[in-house]
């Protein structure tokens, strides 16, 4: 019996002792965050560049907003924003960051936020571009529930309501994905993007078409152009140190 009692004994010190070891191994493997890479920037230099459409752009569809007084009542222009073109082919709404070239640099993450906004049953912006771990604040100023519902595929998809006017909501995503699309369950037309990158070297085109990223180290570098309809293009990049780099045009046409 007592030899019984003592191997039981030296067995559970034997199971603890391990546990432990276990525990602090798993400890000791977390991911720590990577420090930012210092970066000169008395070396550095901006690109810019325009999105141009070529041939018969889309045509912009009425957005029937009828189900909702709210929605109806708030005398925006109701039309979709998938293709955006003006008459000298300017093409807004594209994403356009560097995808490749800055190797292991880490960059740290900016401590302000960027906004989405609902207003008029719309989103502002169409595309957004944030950095990996930064917070999006998303407002309601209708005044009507509406629901975002992002549907990332390398991200943590969540589905959260916004009552009118609501406390804002601050979400983040964890991961680079371009672009993730978000929809609102309530309002079926109400859809927009974001452009998660886990650098600072992004920019979205506006109505003229034109993007300019800021503060690029001298490299070489592939630079991608997002667009939601019409895809990727992509181009190699050459930057030298404080020389600014023009004329980085991308064209897209219908497929």
């Amino acid at each position: 019996m007592a030899l019984s009692a003592l191997l039981s004994l030296l067995l559970l010190i034997a199971l603890i002792g391990c546990g432990k070891k276990e525990e602090s191994t798993e400890q000791s493997t977390s991911e720590t965050p990577k420090a930012a890479t210092p970066m000169d920037k008395s070396q550095v230099a901006s690109v810019s560049g325009m999105a141009m459409f070529t041939g018969a752009a889309p045509k912009p569809t009425k957005i029937d907003m009828s189900q909702d007084p709210a929605c109806k009542k708030s005398g925006a222009e109701n039309m979709t924003e998938t293709v955006v073109v003006d008459d000298k082919g300017d093409l807004a709404n594209v994403f356009v960051y560097v995808k490749d070239g800055l190797g292991d640099r880490a960059f740290e993450v900016p401590k302000d936020k960027v906004t989405l906004d609902q207003q008029g049953c719309r989103y502002h912006p169409h595309v957004l571009g944030m950095m990996a771990g930064q917070t999006v604040e998303i407002k309601n100023d209708d005044d009507t529930t509406h629901n975002i519902h992002p549907s990332p595929k390398d991200n943590k998809e969540w589905n959260e309501s916004q009552p009118p006017k609501g406390s804002p909501l601050e979400k983040n995503f964890a991961r680079q994905e371009v672009l993730i699309p978000v929809k609102c369950n309530q309002h079926p037309w109400m859809k927009m993007y974001i452009g998660v990158v886990k650098h600072p070297y992004f920019a979205v085109t506006g109505k003229d078409g034109k993007f300019t990223i800021k503060d690029l180290p001298p490299g070489d570098y592939t630079l991608a152009a997002v667009h939601e309809k019409f895809g990727e293009q992509t181009m190699k990049l050459h930057v030298e140190a404080k020389k600014d780099v023009s004329d980085q045009n991308f064209t897209f046409k219908a497929q």
